[in-house]
């Protein structure tokens, strides 16, 4: 599995390339996964519309819309009352998965109920996450981001990835994801932890992490 892990989606052209390259092949020809999930567990996006606009490729925030060969749509809420032969072929099939923003925790819950967790690093195609689809491969998303709150109360997530992200950094309609709330948020972190805006994304493959940016960014260390 290789990650590309953005705050605001596919929208400039250096991600773009970066995941063109990471797919080894055109976008129309690759195959996807769509995963709304995180949307239900966040109430500015869903359920309802928003939901529906980003299954459609009608996305504000450009991930299914990118011109697929084609696009499924797996909802984790549905994989443990299914056999697993339905979805698991599914996954190994795909060149990409396309995980929607919205609660983390929420998100984190269900990759796990779903055994989705379980099989990430084993797959051979392409994570896509925005905002919350990113910040889930993290540690942990710390007190700022949570909403939802999980069966066992703390903020851990998957752990994927050895860093954790504040996306959406200095974003209009996001007053309070200033560079001084994100300096913050980094204080209580235990590990690295990288601030990203939405014309940034943070590429990782075999461990290697690369930031593609055409905003702006900061990487903290502990």
């Amino acid at each position: 599995m290789k990650f590309l892990l953005t705050s605001g989606g596919i929208n400039n052209k250096s991600i773009l390339d970066a995941l063109v390259d990471m797919l080894g092949k055109p976008i129309a020809d690759s195959n996807a996964l769509c995963i709304p999930t995180a949307m239900y567990g966040h109430p500015w996006v869903g359920p309802g519309v928003k939901a529906w606009e980003f299954i459609s490729g009608k996305e504000e925030n450009p991930m299914v819309s990118l011109g697929w060969k084609s696009v499924g749509v797996l909802e984790l809420t549905a994989l443990p009352s299914i056999d697993e032969n339905r979805w698991k072929p599914l996954l190994q099939e795909t060149d990409v998965l396309l995980v929607s923003g919205g609660d983390a925790l929420y998100l984190n819950h269900w990759m796990r109920q779903s055994g989705l967790a379980d099989l990430v690093l084993s797959l051979n195609s392409v994570y896509v996450g925005m905002s919350a689809g990113s910040m889930v491969m993290g540690p942990n998303i710390g007190e700022y981001f949570v909403g939802w709150t999980p069966p066992n109360g703390d903020d851990e997530t998957l752990g994927l990835v050895d860093f954790s992200i504040f996306p959406h950094l200095n974003h209009e309609m996001l007053p309070g994801n200033t560079s001084a709330a994100a300096e913050r948020w980094a204080a209580g972190m235990p590990g690295p932890a990288y601030a990203i805006d939405d014309h940034t994304a943070i590429k990782v493959i075999d461990g290697e992490v690369e930031v593609v940016s055409e905003g702006h960014w900061k990487l903290f260390s502990p």
